[in-house]
């Protein structure tokens, strides 16, 4: 097959499944098309891995060294305002983050590593479902993936809008951050607004416990780490003459390491119930973790850099690449397997496409990057695979 067969067969994936957008574990049709097209290209598949996921596995020699390359499918519940010709069918869902082109980089790189590429051991390509909501990878791992497909290492990627198109960048320790989400509920006793000393006056409470919140990260946490404290919903049951007996407060915190989890969690647990206690009120107080950090191995970030710069231009690598705060879960598959997750840049403003942000209704996955993407999984499993 020819380089340009190869791309076109790419762009006509990826096509194909930004116009079929599904999300959460609902993603039959996704999930169909990539087990098939896994099938045609002679790959063995095993599928109902935590619900909807999948995994093709590809033995070559003798070899007993194991590499996971994984690739998001799900979808977002968001209404496509593109016009493309291969826009979403179904209303209100579209491929709003790129998992489209995701998925058809690691198809692309099973057909090459299937028919094109030699190495000496086992792959295993981990197509997961809801990733955006957090539960995909922890439910293959709860599925028995890495017992049944017992891997060394692991690798994922993640387009940028913002980067070039055709940049790679990664980073040694955590990329991206964790998600744990909050719920604070505040009962007291509610009472009339012209007559508020009846009362113990939530929303005074639920004000005090917001700006407190924020001395966790300026004055408990050390300078030097990051983490982010953000209070997103307040709701009451009171009306415009009526103070309310309740109020609930909903947020979420971002960090890369645990011990700061477990310190802002334990900060904001007593912060609201001291608050609340001074103020004659019960708190109620729910912390839930819903995403771990993304955190690199030095090793793997070498190796990937090492891949990388067989495909990508020298000076379009980033070894280096500032954190983000925003979530991705294939954090968990780190916290049991060493790996490297890596973004490619998606296109700015000035390469004219592909750089619209993530989760935005006009988004749409560069197709000028579909080839970098399969060959660099390709490359980084055969160099793996190939080595001592």
């Amino acid at each position: 097959m020819s380089n340009q067969e190869f791309v076109g067969k790419l762009v006509k994936w990826r096509h194909h499944l930004h116009s079929i957008p599904e999300t959460g574990f609902d993603i039959n049709e996704t999930e169909e098309f990539v087990a098939s097209t896994l099938s045609n290209i002679g790959i063995e598949v095993h599928r109902n891995i935590g619900r909807n996921g999948l995994v093709g596995v590809i033995r070559k020699g003798e070899g007993k060294k194991s590499i996971g390359l994984r690739a998001d499918m799900d979808a977002l519940n968001i209404r496509e305002n593109t016009g493309l010709p291969y826009s979403s069918k179904f209303e209100g869902k579209m491929h709003a983050c790129g998992h489209d082109g995701h998925t058809s980089m690691l198809l692309g790189a099973a057909e090459l590593l299937k028919k094109d590429y030699n190495f000496n051991g086992t792959v295993y390509l981990i197509f997961q479902p809801d990733e955006e909501n957090g539960h995909g990878a922890k439910e293959m791992i709860a599925a028995g993936l890495f017992d049944r497909f017992p891997m060394d290492e692991i690798y994922g990627v993640h387009n940028m809008p913002g980067m070039p198109a055709g940049s790679f960048a990664t980073r040694t320790g955590g990329i991206m951050a964790s998600e744990d989400n909050f719920i604070i509920r505040i009962h007291s006793k509610g009472a009339h607004a012209a007559r508020p000393h009846m009362g113990r006056d939530p929303l005074v409470i639920a004000a005090e416990i917001i700006l407190a919140l924020q001395t966790i990260v300026s004055r408990n946490l050390d300078p030097a780490l990051s983490a982010v404290i953000s209070c997103t919903e307040i709701q009451t049951d009171g009306v415009r003459n009526t103070l309310p007996g309740f109020v609930e407060i909903k947020g979420d915190t971002r960090s890369y390491d645990p011990l700061v989890q477990e310190l802002i969690e334990t900060r904001m647990r007593k912060i609201c119930n001291s608050i609340c206690m001074m103020n004659d009120a019960e708190c109620e107080f729910i912390y839930t973790h819903e995403f771990s950090p993304t955190v690199n191995t030095e090793e793997q970030k070498k190796y990937a850099l090492a891949a990388a710069s067989k495909i990508f231009a020298a000076d379009a690598i980033n070894g280096d690449v500032m954190p983000m705060m925003t979530s991705e879960d294939f954090g968990a598959f780190l916290e049991k397997v060493p790996g490297c997750f890596v973004f490619i840049g998606n296109g700015t403003e000035l390469d004219g496409k592909g750089y619209l942000p993530l989760h935005n209704s006009g988004y749409d996955f560069n197709d000028d990057i579909l080839e970098q993407g399969a060959r660099f999984f390709a490359e980084i499993a055969r160099t793996r695979l190939n080595s001592d």
